[in-house]
């Protein structure tokens, strides 16, 4: 993929891979499953929320151009992370809110950038992001690789406008 990695789950992985390709020095992003027990899941499998798996979306960035913190904190921004094993309409483990980390690097500006909002008082209930070392990344199949460019207007958790908000006020030149 080239680059640094990160590995975020925040719900459906369609809206979660749409926010994340639009953020200016992110190279690639693919949509997969992380987390299981189960050798190369199909979204059948992992749909019946027995394997471990999450939908994730790994994406691929360029560090001089976008820091892993400025990837966190648009993670924060497109999910409810006190929802627990959902968003929106999606109900079960597989859309749990997770951190998958490629370094102890990454550990700790995660550890740290959750427990920032934990003590912003921002939410009302608790957050229940897990944060954990990424273990095996597998792709979901082709027809979910950029689904909603594919499917414009599908049903997605993920406020777009809060995603270009973000962009704006993090890339763009003044």
């Amino acid at each position: 993929m080239g680059g640094e990695l990160a590995t975020f789950g925040t719900g459906c992985f369609w809206g979660t891979q749409a926010a994340f390709e639009k953020v200016p020095g992110v190279t690639k992003t693919e949509v997969g499953y992380e987390g299981g027990s189960k050798v190369a899941p199909s979204y059948e499998d992992v749909l019946t929320d027995r394997t471990g798996h999450v939908e994730v979306v790994r994406v691929s960035f360029d560090p001089k151009k976008v820091s892993y913190p400025q990837l966190l904190e648009l993670f924060w921004i497109i999910h409810d992370p006190t929802e627990g094993n959902r968003q929106g309409n999606d109900v079960g483990t597989q859309y749990r809110s997770v951190i998958f980390t490629h370094s102890d690097a990454q550990q700790a500006e995660a550890e740290a950038s959750k427990a920032e909002r934990e003590q912003s008082g921002q939410y009302d209930r608790e957050i229940t992001t897990t944060i954990e070392p990424a273990q095996h990344f597998w792709p979901a199949e082709q027809y979910h690789q950029d689904y909603l460019e594919k499917n414009p207007g599908y049903y997605c958790h993920v406020n777009m406008g809060k995603v270009i908000e973000f962009i704006d006020q993090n890339f763009s030149k003044h």
